[in-house]
């Protein structure tokens, strides 16, 4: 039972404010970094000094270990992401975001490159300059250490004050000093919503491991818990999901039962009396409802409004369900016509092309293309046909 018990008091060699502390994953280390740029691994075991380092420039204000545990990652004020072993060797330091670091994050989830036989964390970072890096770093004792940024979001129009990877590392999540939170495909980078219901700065995120929640906290003094998933596969949600492919072909029936599952019976008899079926219920306005089906509470009509623009954005969310390797990096599309460039990865040709006529560096990677050499992926795009002729057969079995 937690009874607040101090085990510890550990002060910070340099005297200076800590700003930051987190966990290793088995517990065995806790690093603690300071205004003055010191970083501290402390044993956590035996509750005492383990090693420390320096950066060379601003306060620590960030900080992420490893799965594994054998290395972690700060962030400084000044814009460094330095990368330390558990002996506070120092085995990468530059400079990654103009303007200063705001937070890290490790991805649970290694990736394998199979080609080359070696195993890479993915890493996210977030900073002043508004923008998300997603990092691949190896170390291992015969390779050394390796550390590259994959891609570059800049979804957001203001400094980033948290980020956060979902717990199968397929997902990332952002928060802003622009109020909204972004939820991105990790490999892709393509913006899957995008939340605004905070009225102030987000400054915190956080992704449950185990269902499917999200957790937004502001400076408006309020924590949001956003539901992402669906798991139920009750009669009450199968309704949602048919609202993913096409509303338009809803029936009357499809309608009263919407409006069962969404607490609004007390108007079924006026959509009934008037026939509202898929296509008439997004067409609904205030004026209809109140001239038309002769709605006369104000709250209610707008309530009905409400649940209609979030049963919208549930439509649009279909492209979510997408496979990711069938959207093109840079338009986030699905491909129709999908090539390979020199950088390996697969791209809608006029995008690439586009792209490459004014850039002469990777979408992915940013580094410089190899060769202009565009390749037709024609395995993707069978893959690609199947999938299509798969979900329009889907979309009439659930439109019948």
């Amino acid at each position: 039972m937690c009874n607040g018990q101090i085990l510890a008091s550990l002060e910070q060699p340099r005297g200076s404010p800590v700003r930051v502390c987190r966990f290793s994953p088995s517990s065995t280390y806790l690093a603690s970094g300071a205004s003055d740029g010191s970083v501290v691994l402390w044993n956590v075991p035996l509750l005492k000094f383990h090693r420390a380092g320096l950066v060379k420039d601003g306060s620590l204000v960030a900080c992420a270990f490893s799965p594994g545990g054998n290395l972690f990652i700060t962030g400084s004020s000044g814009g460094d992401l330095t990368a330390w072993d558990e002996n506070m060797r120092c085995l990468y330091s530059d400079k990654s975001h103009d303007l200063g670091v705001t937070c890290c994050d490790f991805s649970p989830q290694p990736v394998t490159d199979t080609t080359r036989g070696i195993e890479y964390y993915k890493m996210v970072s977030c900073g002043q300059d508004n923008e998300i890096r997603i990092w691949l770093i190896s170390f291992d004792d015969e390779k050394g250490f390796d550390m590259r940024c994959k891609l570059t979001l800049s979804g957001h129009s203001a400094p980033i004050l948290a980020c956060a990877f979902s717990s199968d590392g397929e997902t990332i999540v952002s928060g802003s000093i622009d109020k909204s939170v972004i939820i991105y495909a990790a490999k892709t980078g393509c913006i899957r919503h995008i939340l605004t219901h905070h009225k102030r700065y987000v400054t915190t995120c956080a992704l449950a491991p185990n269902q499917p929640l999200l957790a937004t906290g502001s400076m408006d003094k309020t924590v949001t818990i956003w539901k992402l998933g669906q798991k139920s596969d009750s009669p009450g949600v199968r309704i949602k999901r048919k609202a993913e492919f096409d509303v338009e072909s809803w029936t009357e029936d499809d309608v009263r039962t919407w409006l069962a599952n969404e607490s609004l019976l007390e108007v079924e008899p006026h959509f009934s009396a008037n026939n509202i079926d898929g296509k008439e219920l997004l067409g609904l306005t205030k004026d209809i409802l109140l001239h038309d089906l002769k709605i006369e509470s104000l709250g209610l009509r707008n309530k009905i409004l409400r649940k209609i623009e979030d049963l919208k954005s549930k439509m649009k969310a279909v492209s979510s369900k997408i496979p990711e390797e069938f959207l093109c990096p840079i338009t986030c599309d699905v491909m129709k016509d999908p090539v390979i460039a020199s950088d390996g990865y697969s791209y809608e040709r006029k995008a690439i092309e586009s792209w490459i006529s004014t850039k002469r560096t990777s979408p992915m990677t940013n580094l410089p293309l190899e060769n202009l050499l565009l390749t037709p992926n024609r395995t993707l795009k069978m893959a690609l046909n199947r999938w299509l002729d798969t979900r329009s057969e889907e979309k009439n079995y659930i439109s019948s």
